[in-house]
C-alpha cells in the first residue's frame, strides 16, 4: 500500500513540474509579445518615486534618475518577498549617489476569526488543525502584531570592493507575537552573502500574497547562517551555491535512538532563468546529512537527506501574475511547511529498533493573481503537502494537508494598505480521519 502511495506521489510531482515547465517555457517563447508594464511593477514604480532623500557630503545633487537607480537596488533581490518591508521612506543618500542608507519598517496589524474548530495559532496551518472541536473552542477570534518590523540597510559602490550592502531586520514573531527577535542579518559584497539570510532553497519571489502569515502549507522558508555566491549571466540566468549552518528535526525513541550533533554544513544551489516582467524559473536543490545515534548497538550513523524544488513567478499579461511550486525529497522535512510541526527529517523503523530513516515528503502550490489596478487586486491559492514513509506509522499520525486561500489588496497609498482573505484547510491522517477548518482574516500595513 505504501508503495502504491509513493508511486502516485512520485507522478503527481512529474505531472506538476511539467505543468510549471510548460508554462514557463510557453512564456519565455511569446515574451517578445509582452510589450506592456505588468500592474505589479507600475505599483512598485510609484513606490520607488515615493521617497524623501536628504543628501549628505559635497559636490552638487545627482539628477533624479540617479537617485531612483540606486533606490531601485533596494528592491533588486532574488529572495524578496511579498511581505518583506518596502525600503525606507527617508532615505540619507551621498551627493554622487554611491551610498544610500536608511532605516525602516513597517507596523502590521493581523485579525483572524474561526468557526467550525479553531487552529491553535495565529498562522494558518494545517497540520494544527484538531481532528475532534474542541466544545471549549468551536469558534475564536484573534489578533496578532506580528509581521512589526524594524530593518537597518546601507547600499553603496566602492571603488576597491565593488558593490555592497549591508542589511539588518528584526521583528514581533516571538512569545505571545510580541517578542522582538532578529529575522535577518548579512552583508553582500558583489556576488557573495555572508550572514543569517534566507536559504537558497527558498524562493520567497514565487509565493502568493496572503494575509495569513503562514502562507502555502508547503513553502521552504528557512533562514541560516550561510555562505552564498551568485551570480547572473547575460542579464537572465542567475546561478548561486552555498554552504549553510545545518538544523534537523529527528524522532526519539527512548532507549532506542539519540541525536547526534551537526558536523557538516548543507549544500544547497539553484539555476534560474528570467526574462521581461519580472518573470522566473527557478530550480534548486539541497544536499544534507542527518546523523543520529543507535543506542541498541551504540553506533552513529549518518543518513542523507535532499530536497528539490521548481518554482515560478510568471505574467502572461499585464493584469495577471501566476505563481507556482513543486517540491518532495527525503529527510529535507523541516526547511519549511507543514513538516516543520513535527520531526520528519528521520523516522523510526518500525521493523528494526534503533534504526532511522529519512521518509519521503512532497508538496506544491499553484496560485493566479488578478490586479484590476495597480493599487488594487485579489489572488487564490490552492496547494497541499503529503507525507509518505516507507513504513507502517500510527494511524492519528498526519498523512496530508490542504490549503486553499482567496484574498483582495487594497493599496491606500504606496506605503499603506490593508486586505482580506477567507482560508480553507484540512487534515487527513493515516486512519482515513480528517477535519477541516475555516477562518476569516484582514490586516493593515503602515510602511516608513
Amino acid at each position: 500500500m505504501h508503495t502504491i502511495f509513493s508511486v502516485i506521489g512520485k507522478r503527481q510531482i512529474m505531472r506538476i513540474s511539467l505543468l510549471l515547465m510548460s508554462l514557463s517555457f510557453f512564456s519565455i517563447f511569446n515574451a517578445d509579445a509582452e510589450s506592456q508594464k505588468n500592474l505589479d511593477d507600475i505599483r512598485m514604480d510609484s513606490t520607488i518615486r515615493n521617497h524623501k532623500i536628504i543628501y549628505f557630503g559635497k559636490g552638487d545633487d545627482q539628477p533624479n534618475d540617479s537617485s531612483v537607480r540606486l533606490i531601485q537596488k533596494f528592491y533588486e533581490n532574488q529572495f524578496r518577498h511579498f511581505q518583506d518591508p518596502l525600503a525606507p521612506y527617508f532615505l540619507f543618500m551621498s551627493k554622487d549617489s554611491n551610498l544610500a542608507m536608511g532605516v525602516g519598517g513597517c507596523v502590521r496589524m493581523r485579525g483572524y476569526y474561526d468557526w467550525g474548530g479553531s487552529i491553535p495559532a495565529s498562522g494558518f496551518a494545517p497540520y494544527l488543525i484538531p481532528m475532534q472541536v474542541d466544545p471549549t473552542r468551536k469558534r475564536y477570534f484573534g489578533t496578532t502584531p506580528s509581521g512589526t518590523a524594524l530593518f537597518f540597510r546601507v547600499i553603496g559602490t566602492n571603488k576597491k570592493l565593488g558593490n555592497y550592502q549591508l542589511y539588518i531586520e528584526a521583528n514581533f514573531n516571538g512569545y505571545e507575537a510580541r517578542d522582538f527577535h532578529l529575522k535577518k542579518a548579512y552583508a553582500v559584497i558583489n556576488d557573495w552573502t555572508i550572514g543569517y539570510a534566507n536559504s537558497t532553497f527558498s524562493d520567497p519571489a514565487a509565493l502568493p500574497p496572503t494575509v495569513d502569515a503562514s502562507g502555502p502549507n508547503c513553502k521552504m522558508s528557512a533562514t541560516d547562517v550561510l555562505v552564498r555566491w551568485m551570480h547572473t549571466f547575460k542579464k537572465n540566468i542567475t546561478v548561486a551555491a552555498s554552504v549553510e549552518t545545518p538544523s534537523d528535526q529527528i524522532e526519539i525513541i527512548s532507549d532506542q535512538t539519540a541525536k547526534v550533533s551537526q558536523y557538516v554544513p548543507d549544500i544547497a544551489a539553484f539555476v534560474q532563468y528570467e526574462w521581461e516582467n519580472s518573470n522566473h524559473i527557478r530550480l534548486a536543490g539541497i544536499y544534507r546529512t542527518l546523523p543520529y545515534r543507535n543506542l541498541i548497538t551504540s553506533q552513529n550513523h549518518v543518513k542523507p537527506g535532499y530536497g528539490l524544488q521548481l518554482s515560478t513567478v510568471y505574467h502572461p499579461y499585464h493584469a495577471l501574475t501566476l505563481y507556482g511550486c513543486i517540491n518532495g525529497g527525503h529527510g529535507y522535512a523541516s526547511l519549511g511547511g507543514d513538516w516543520l510541526m513535527g520531526n520528519y527529517d528521520l523516522v523510526n523503523n518500525p521493523n528494526k529498533p534503533g534504526e532511522l530513516y529519512s521518509p519521503f515528503c512532497y508538496g506544491g502550490y499553484i496560485s493566479a493573481q488578478y490586479n484590476f489596478t495597480p493599487m488594487i487586486f485579489a489572488s487564490a491559492t490552492f496547494g497541499g503537502t503529503r507525507y509518505a514513509p516507507k513504513y507502517d506509522v500510527a494511524g492519528d499520525q498526519y498523512k496530508q494537508g490542504l490549503y486553499m486561500a482567496a484574498n483582495v489588496f487594497w493599496y491606500l497609498t504606496p506605503r499603506i494598505s490593508c486586505g482580506v482573505e477567507f482560508d480553507l484547510g484540512r487534515r487527513l491522517n493515516f486512519d482515513g480521519q480528517s477535519a477541516w477548518a475555516r477562518r476569516a482574516g484582514a490586516f493593515a500595513q503602515f510602511s516608513f
